[in-house]
């Protein structure tokens, strides 16, 4: 069942057809981020007293992640503020800056304050029009003595651009690449320690240090604690934005959304990092990442895609292989060569060309790219590939050896390349999943 996000949660606030929420209003209704009840070092103690985790995709504590660059005590530090979000199917970083900059640029400041930065980097996708505009407006609103200078980056196109260290290195050289030790907390922006945090992490660290962590532990379900957004649609449509207690089941987030368990054949959770799972068996799965985990998924980027009945598992996954050997850096054997030859054999297995021999081999491959890569990249794209084959077992098969798709609809119709809609569109039926 769904209703409207509860008094203080990242998407309260004006209706969606507003748009960006304009400074007065939302001070009106949270105040100035120097008037917060938890700041700096108390700040670092409560973000690790709640758990919180980063919600970029790999779930680093954030408390955590702070307190290595306070700990420095260098006092020159540079915090950037990720928004490239360069997933195609995952819409709910940008829609958060289109809607609620200032949160945003609250928790920028508030991280600044806590970590001794003095410069504040906001790294938008350029991509993400309404997004650039509404942060570039928000920063424009401010006062110039409300925290350190802050500044807007255009982050380029593309799957990588988004890893911490691309983004430090576009900023310094504009190049977007994954660079090797130091890593950024150590040598980032302009050689000084940078805190590399997703917009979401900001927002949330934005409302702790307003109403505490016992707040934030007031939503969730079982050992799960707070909410988090996530993208949720069917892989071949625009995607919706909710926002849902941590626990909520993969099932009620499709109910919400009107997708009956009888239309899903499968569920893409976690993103294009993430993993397959039949749609029976997703179905109970809590949204949490911890449970996850323990269960040998990931809740990533919190990307929910559920794959129609009637679709082929094995050309989805084609698809999104694809996309991940044209997003790769290029700049190491793994991604230039190990991820062009497996979606060259997924694209093969999925058009019914290829036999057992070239299977094997999709699997030889997988093993020759984990864990050799320069940064995550190859890992997180064998995994998924991986976990299709288990998922979608029955049909590689049938693919391979009868040369027949068992699926009516063969092609995704751009699962990977779909066109992102506008921020507004996407919010227009945000809510919360309760």
């Amino acid at each position: 069942m769904a209703s409207q996000p509860a008094p203080h949660r990242l998407l309260a606030g004006p209706a969606a057809a507003a748009g960006a929420e304009p400074l007065h209003a939302h001070l009106g209704r949270l105040a100035p981020w120097r008037a917060a009840a938890v700041r700096g070092p108390d700040l670092i103690a409560e973000l690790d007293a709640t758990g919180l985790l980063g919600r970029g995709g790999a779930g680093f504590p954030v408390g955590r992640k702070w307190r290595s660059l306070a700990d420095r005590g260098a006092g020159s530090a540079v915090v950037v503020v990720n928004g490239a979000e360069g997933e195609p199917r995952s819409h709910k970083d940008r829609v958060l800056m289109a809607h609620r900059p200032h949160l945003v640029l609250d928790g920028a400041m508030l991280a600044a304050e806590a970590i001794a930065a003095d410069e504040v980097v906001v790294y938008v996708g350029e991509e993400h029009v309404a997004a650039w505009s509404a942060i570039r407006g928000a920063i424009a609103e401010r006062r110039l003595d409300d925290g350190p200078p802050t500044r807007i980056v255009r982050a380029p196109i593309g799957y990588v651009a988004g890893e911490a260290s691309a983004a430090v290195s576009y900023v310094n050289r504009g190049i977007a690449r994954p660079t090797a030790p130091p890593r950024p907390s150590e040598r980032g922006v302009d050689g000084r320690p940078t805190l590399v945090q997703n917009v979401e992490s900001l927002a949330y660290a934005a409302l702790i240090a307003r109403f505490g962590g016992a707040w934030y532990g007031e939503a969730g379900r079982g050992d799960a604690r707070g909410t988090a957004l996530v993208t949720a649609g069917l892989l071949d449509e625009r995607p919706l934005v909710r926002e849902i207690e941590l626990g909520t089941t993969v099932g009620e987030v499709a109910m919400g959304i009107g997708l009956a368990d009888t239309a899903i054949g499968a569920v893409l959770i976690g993103g294009y990092f993430g993993t397959w799972a039949t749609g029976p068996e997703a179905w109970e799965v809590p949204l949490d990442p911890s449970a996850m985990r323990a269960a040998g998924l990931t809740f990533g980027c919190g990307m929910v895609s559920f794959l129609p009945a009637d679709a082929c598992g094995v050309a989805a996954t084609a698809e999104v292989m694809g996309f991940m050997a044209r997003g790769s850096a290029r700049q190491c054997g793994p991604c230039r060569f190990g991820l062009a030859a497996i979606a060259e054999a997924a694209d093969g297995l999925a058009a019914c060309r290829a036999g057992t021999a070239e299977l094997a081999n999709l699997e030889r491959l997988l093993g020759l790219v984990v864990g050799r890569g320069a940064c995550h990249h190859p890992d997180g794209a064998a995994a998924l590939m991986a976990s299709a084959l288990g998922t979608f077992s029955d049909e590689f098969e049938r693919h391979v050896r009868l040369h027949r798709c068992s699926a009516p609809v063969v092609a995704t119709r751009g699962v990977a390349t779909l066109g992102a809609p506008s921020a507004r569109a996407l919010l227009g039926a945000v809510d919360r999943v309760a």
